[in-house]
């Protein structure tokens, strides 16, 4: 009953306020087309397809943590989630190993971090450095006390031989399609929540007599990180915790991401308990270890 006076409730704003649903979603898509597109879609054809061309992995479990994280964490949002359901999907990881590196390989790309963030946010390819240390830093802090509070005894990865034995007659055909149903979870979300955060923002800052910069900053960092950090720039770029502001954004991540988080781990059957545990991680520990960094 609440979720279908919620849905009612939306669809009649979204018809009450055209307009600024409209402009919304274009900003949305023009942040996708912009600022993620090009960052993400090549890394994630290339992860696809090295793991898709590489045979399946069962050494030691460190080699294979190393493995997950760098092809996941440094891909961008959601590219960690893609590898460790793929590495799940061939028997690389147990059900418990996939939820707890699914908590920790989850960051925004290099390439965004210092190449968007860095230089056009900042002015400043070394904070975009030190935002980048900040982000791992706490994953990795996350993943090592997981490992050191989780004593129960590992499950035992068997090769499924059927898994193994059956052969990709095109792994780059595989990677490219995979990767595109990716974008389009990607691109649906960002421009969603986009129009969702824009329409949100006007009806408050219509209602109440609050700032419309903070509304909408605030409203568009809780539904799409992209959206809320291109707000942040237009409405606190002159004060001096701009910086910290946009670190607080991008550790929160946005409803849009946490989605599509959800919905591959969802395709994979994994439980994302351990990963919401990590995102609140993130949002306290992220913005204080930046602080120090610069």
């Amino acid at each position: 009953m609440i979720h279908l006076i919620i849905i009612w409730g939306l669809i009649i704003l979204f018809i009450v306020q055209p307009g600024v649903a409209h402009y919304g979603a274009e900003e949305g898509a023009k942040l996708f087309t912009t600022a993620l597109l090009p960052y993400l879609l090549p890394y994630i054809i290339l992860t696809q397809w090295l793991l898709k061309t590489s045979t399946a992995s069962h050494s030691a479990s460190w080699r294979r943590y190393f493995k997950a994280y760098v092809l996941g964490a440094f891909g961008g949002f959601p590219v960690g989630a893609v590898t460790i359901s793929e590495m799940k999907k061939r028997k690389e990881l147990t059900g418990k190993e996939s939820e707890q590196l699914l908590a920790a390989c989850h960051a925004p790309g290099p390439m965004f971090i210092i190449g968007f963030v860095g230089t056009e946010l900042f002015g400043d390819i070394r904070m975009g450095w030190s935002l980048l240390i900040a982000i791992h830093l706490a994953n990795i802090a996350f993943f090592l006390l997981t490992l050191f509070l989780r004593k129960s005894k590992q499950e035992i990865s068997k090769l499924d031989a059927d898994a193994q034995s059956s052969s990709r007659n095109s792994p780059l055909l595989d990677a490219i399609k995979e990767s595109s149903n990716v974008i389009i979870l990607v691109a649906t979300t960002v421009i969603f929540f986009s129009a969702l955060g824009t329409v949100l923002a006007n009806l408050i800052s219509e209602t109440f007599a609050f700032d419309t910069g903070i509304t909408q900053t605030a409203l568009l960092a809780i539904f799409e990180m992209t959206a809320g950090v291109q707000s942040a720039l237009v409405h606190f770029e002159d004060f001096s915790f701009f910086p910290i502001l946009v670190a607080a954004i991008i550790s929160l991540n946005g409803i849009s991401i946490h989605m599509q988080v959800a919905v591959i781990a969802k395709a994979a059957g994994l439980s994302i308990r351990l990963y919401i545990l990590a995102r609140l991680w993130n949002i306290m520990l992220v913005p204080i270890l930046f602080y120090f960094l610069i």
